[in-house]
């Protein structure tokens, strides 16, 4: 089990990715992926297209999702992994979750004009899929084809953070909103990355504390956020909680991303790995 070549974490041009579903299956299949989820931000319309693109790729999958929430005024993520995404209760909470952000968006545009950069909301649609998920990721790239930033390390590194021209905070939904969905529509919720949140250890064991007490059972251990070091604490804090394991890369585009689909170390073998607990609702390739 450990040994599957699993990326449960990607983005396709549904929400923030720049490739179409079908192009990150066929992309993953090449790279080695045996089992593949696409996790759209706040989005679930892709699924039926990436299941169907991942059967003809010769893969199996798993439905998936990435659910912003708000958790001491920090925006977390919690991937969803194999859930109905026909589930009525999910799809409402994620177009609540959705709304804000064309309002945001505009507010963010605001913000770049007072330092000089106009036009940036426009900018940033002609990046996005579905104007619903208009995100930070749609103005980097505008900030990189208009030559204000060298790539999109560089853009969040000097604008749309905490403190820089163009941040926004939204507040998204709550943490036991999101982990009821997933688990209302069958799935397994995880809490994504956690090595980026800058929270204290007190705090980040309130989250984790807070997560399972919602239903929540997995937790990203080797992402493409993680060194080897935050590997292993979060491989032991897995086994401290007793948490499921999930693997994934957090792919976006071929040039942006850190981390090539399929290309992460295996799960530490004494993780126990979300897809094991999973295997009913697995698609099979055919």
């Amino acid at each position: 089990m450990h040994l599957l070549n699993a990326d449960l974490h990607s983005h396709s041009t549904v929400s923030d990715g720049t490739l179409e579903p079908e192009a990150l299956a066929r992309r993953a299949q090449a790279c080695g992926v045996e089992l593949w989820a696409l996790t759209d931000h706040d989005e679930v319309g892709g699924q039926h297209r990436a299941a169907a693109a991942a059967r003809a790729a010769g893969m199996d999958y798993l439905t998936g999702c990435e659910i912003s929430v708000t958790f001491a005024d920090v925006t977390v993520h919690i991937v969803g992994l194999g859930f109905d995404p026909d589930d009525a209760a999910l799809q409402a909470g994620l177009q609540a979750t959705r709304a804000g952000r064309s309002a945001r968006a505009r507010e963010m545009a605001d913000s770049l004009a007072r330092v000089g950069i106009r036009g940036a909301y426009e900018g940033a649609l002609k990046y996005v899929g579905n104007p619903d998920l208009i995100s930070r990721t749609h103005f980097g790239r505008f900030l990189v084809e208009t030559g204000v930033c060298g790539d999109t390390h560089e853009v969040f590194r000097r604008y749309l953070t905490e403190g820089k021209p163009g941040y926004v905070p939204h507040r998204w939904a709550r943490l036991g909103d999101a982990v009821r969905w997933i688990t209302g529509a069958g799935g397994i919720a995880v809490v994504a990355h956690p090595a980026r949140y800058p929270f204290t250890p007190t705090v980040e064991y309130a989250l984790f504390t807070e997560f399972i007490a919602h239903g929540g059972r997995g937790v990203e251990v080797v992402t493409g956020a993680h060194g080897v070091a935050e590997q292993h604490k979060y491989a032991d804090m897995a086994l401290e909680f007793g948490l499921l394991a999930s693997r994934g890369s957090d792919f976006h585009d071929p040039d942006e991303s850190r981390t090539e689909l399929g290309s992460l170390p295996d799960l530490p073998g004494r993780l126990q790995p979300v897809w094991g607990a999973l295997q009913d609702r697995i698609r099979r390739a055919t």
